[in-house]
């Protein structure tokens, strides 16, 4: 997967949490599902993202980055 692709599904993402963040009038439980589902694939690939820009800088090769499981990037500590 590329840089440029990541960042598409990123926009994609980023374009769906606004949609249901307006939709949050209605509030409901599938909503709110949804909306927890797409920040964590948010997470993932921008911890995908930062992980093959790394690897670019670092001399490596960028294809060799993995996404790692949303379990372990949700539980990262800020």
């Amino acid at each position: 997967m590329e840089n440029q692709d990541i960042l598409e599904r990123i926009q994609s993402l980023v374009e769906e949490e606004h949609r249901l963040r307006d939709e949050a009038v209605d509030d409901g439980d599938d909503n709110r599902a949804r909306l927890a589902q797409v920040e964590a694939q948010l997470d993932q690939c921008w911890d995908f993202l930062r992980q093959r820009r790394a690897k670019r800088d670092a001399g490596e090769d960028p294809d060799e980055a993995e996404a790692r499981p949303i379990s372990e990037v949700e539980g990262y500590r800020q």
